[in-house]
């Protein structure tokens, strides 16, 4: 399929051969028909992709943080390949479209409906989109599919009236008047209130005029005078600000014609820093529109189909799209009149070069596909490169940042054929595989595991789908790699052990730190040990929101299941020994946004006699090093700081060593491509199993207060 792809580091918009997405759980597969480029939202994408690298840093302070922190955390080297693999990678546009549904895997659509759909990521410039229940309507009839494409648009719009909340009869100023803005204005029209549109050009004020607005000025202090004549020397009801500037004259201007106890709405892009003394006088009501309504960056709505309940919340972002098509279908707002410039999707960069012609006149741009046959191939070929033969065949499935950040680097640099990557977006596929050389990007996960080209399979997925994918890799008796943890549930667990010994195949879990050189180090002088070891692993791991799918427990597992395990093995290692029980107690709070399991005290004995606390921490000083290891034994001890520094004092003497940081990524790789080779893996399969099963174990001690013995928590016969 065809799709619009700007590369982040040129900035160049080039139109792109993509591999077309899969349809999602509770969701829709869409060709689109029209889609609609906003002139002021994605203006501002282009022309900040053109900007040099240290004027687009300059402007997002966020992102200096972020590398200063990383600069910190993991030295020059592993920052430089973070913001090169960021920038060399391609950007979607839209936001806003329609189409047919040709595959539906939600209950509120059929294949052959026409809809409209909404979302930055989902509903782009492509021929093909993959759209959540909950960001599509049904479009009425009678409504074609060119002003269906602006719903998005509209119920940013709509979104901003609902928040001036403007009665009848009301005096309302537009402030901006673009794409948003004159769909405002009409909203405000057809809800009976008599309005005045502003803008610092006066290349719409015509357009605007014919689509109801009572009168329209330029937005400077000179029209005050006329602008307080309008509304009898009372100030308008309702300012709404549809602008996009950096500057503050918007507010400032809003705040002068607003009348005393009257209501500010910010929706475009505007500097928000009020001046005191007549927000003060006035008592003016200030407040900002998110988007196009409730529902709006919250996940269980957005991507798994939750919807809020409709006595509670009327307006959410759906109903008011559904709002803002009666209101398209019944003539109150007109949309087709804003289209100025039509191009073929296979014509889209000269549309993105208009946006950065300041003479031209514009407001929106329609993206048309053509009715040719639109390719619902999965798999697409980046590179013509042959392999060289007797190289391992790699599949890697899924690439978000920590793959791309340290699974995939490792790899490229082995002698290895990288031969396909998928993910689930059509765009990140085409970014990874070209970034880190595969010959193929695909949105189709399975058929890496069914390829018989492809040797071994590496999953760098979400916690939730790691079960799936390592059973169909022992279905095909390929070796799997896959990034911890192994499963997040025990019936899981008990279901991959089961599939193994009816077919063992080579798996690896990403247990990272074992292979660490540190650790390793720490393994080499404990090697003479005949006592057990004491060993206390302290995390401090900080706090993660609630929301993040990590937390939900049926999709990241939760923090113990997914991290806790790193320490967990680390133990397992250095005591070659396996935990035979375990107790966990947690912090008590009231606290409903942090999870008490973000913060938990472990207990552990093993087999052979050794004690392990794991002491895992969201409550810290971010100031504070992560990671904290001692180990005891014999009158010995070994203290391991963050992966940097090391004091060992044994035979008493004191020795002080120093390393990089690195925490066993690269080492893990390289070893498991060896293994592979061998039909073997690093790691044997009953250590991955106890270990996980030990992660269930703090679970189950939580939930009961008790000591919890593995033996009981498994099917196996783990006391032999």
């Amino acid at each position: 399929m065809l799709q619009v792809l700007q590369h982040q580091r040129t900035g160049e918009v080039i139109v792109a051969e993509a591999p077309a997405p899969l349809c999602p759980d509770e969701g829709i597969l869409v060709e689109n028909r029209c889609s609609v480029i906003s002139s002021g939202t994605e203006k501002a994408s282009v022309e900040t992709a053109k900007l040099s690298l240290i004027e687009r840093v300059r402007r997002q302070p966020e992102a200096i943080k972020t590398v200063i922190d990383n600069l910190k955390k993991e030295g020059l080297k592993s920052t430089i390949n973070k913001v090169t693999s960021k920038l060399d990678s391609y950007k979607t546009f839209g936001y806003s479209c329609a189409g047919v549904v040709i595959e539906s895997r939600s209950e509120f659509f059929a294949p052959g409906d026409y809809v409209a759909c909404a979302g930055a990521g989902y509903a782009t410039h492509s021929e093909i989109v993959a759209i959540p229940q909950n960001l599509a309507c049904k479009i009425p009839d009678g409504v074609s599919f060119e002003s269906a494409a602006f719903t998005t648009i509209g119920a940013i719009a709509l979104q901003g009236v609902r928040q001036a909340n403007p009665r009848i009869g009301e005096n309302v100023a537009v402030i901006g008047l673009g794409l948003i803005g004159i769909i405002t204005v009409q909203l405000l029209k057809a809800n009976g209130c008599f309005v005045v549109g502003l803008d610092i050009r006066e290349d719409n004020f015509e357009l605007v005029r014919s689509l109801g607005c009572n009168s329209a000025y330029l937005a400077n202090e000179e029209n005050i005078p006329n602008l307080m004549a309008f509304t009898d020397g009372m100030g308008f009801d309702s300012v709404i600000i549809t602008a996009s500037s950096l500057s503050n004259s918007p507010t400032e201007l809003a705040l002068k014609i607003v009348r005393k106890k009257g209501r500010v709405v910010v929706v475009g892009n505007v500097s928000m820093n009020i001046p005191r003394t007549p927000f003060y006088e006035k008592e003016v009501e200030y407040t900002i529109a998110c988007s196009y309504g409730p529902g709006r960056y919250d996940k269980n709505y957005e991507e798994y189909g939750i919807d809020y309940p409709f006595p509670y919340v009327r307006w959410t972002e759906n109903r008011n799209m559904q709002a803002f098509l009666k209101l398209v279908k019944d003539g109150k707002v007109n949309v087709e009149k804003l289209i100025t410039h039509r191009y073929s999707i296979e014509n889209a960069p000269k549309a993105y070069d208009l946006l950065s012609n300041p003479n031209e006149k514009l407001i929106a741009i329609l993206i048309e596909y053509n009715k040719r046959e639109k390719s619902l191939e999965r798999t697409v070929q980046v590179t013509n490169r042959v392999p060289k033969d007797g190289k391992i065949k790699v599949g890697f499935i899924g690439a978000g940042s920590f793959a791309q950040f340290y699974l995939l680097p490792a790899l490229k640099n082995l002698d290895v054929d990288l031969h396909t990557v998928s993910t689930a977006t059509s765009a990140n596929a085409l970014s990874v595989a070209k970034h880190f050389g595969f010959k193929y990007s695909t949105t189709d996960s399975l058929s890496i595991i069914k390829n018989p080209e492809i040797d071994v399979v590496f999953v760098a997925t979400r916690h939730d789908t790691h079960s799936h994918y390592v059973l169909e890799c022992i279905k095909s008796g390929k070796p799997v790699f896959v990034e911890k943890p192994l499963c997040i549930k025990i019936e899981e667990l008990e279901e991959i052990s089961s599939a193994y010994q009816r077919s063992p195949v080579p798996i690896m879990v990403g247990f990272n730190r074992r292979f660490a050189e540190p650790i390793q180090y720490i393994k080499k002088i404990i090697a003479d040990r005949t006592q057990p070891l004491a060993m206390h692993y302290r995390i401090n791991a900080g706090a993660i929101p609630p929301d993040h799918w990590i937390q939900n427990p049926n999709i990241g597992g939760g923090r113990i299941v997914g991290e806790v395990c790193h320490f967990i093995d680390t133990m397992v290692f250095l005591a070659d020994s396996e935990p035979v029980s375990i107790f966990a107690d947690a912090i008590s709070h009231n606290m409903s946004n942090s999870p008490i399991e973000d913060t938990v005290a472990i207990t552990m004995k093993f087999r052979d006699g050794s004690v392990g606390v794991v002491e895992y921490f969201a409550n810290g000083s971010k100031k504070l090093e992560k990671e904290y290891l001692e180990i005891f034994w014999e009158n010995n001890t070994a203290i391991l700081n963050n992966f940097e520094k090391m004091s060992i004092y044994k035979y008493n003497k004191i020795e002080q060593k120093k390393f990089d940081g690195r925490k066993g990524h690269k080492e893990e790789i390289s070893l498991a491509i060896n293994y592979f080779q061998m039909g073997k893996s690093p790691i044997d399969f009953f250590g991955i199993y106890i270990v996980t099963l030990s992660t269930f174990a703090v679970k189950e001690s939580l939930r009961r207060g008790e000591k919890v013995l593995i033996s009981e928590m498994s099917k196996l016969n783990i006391e032999e």
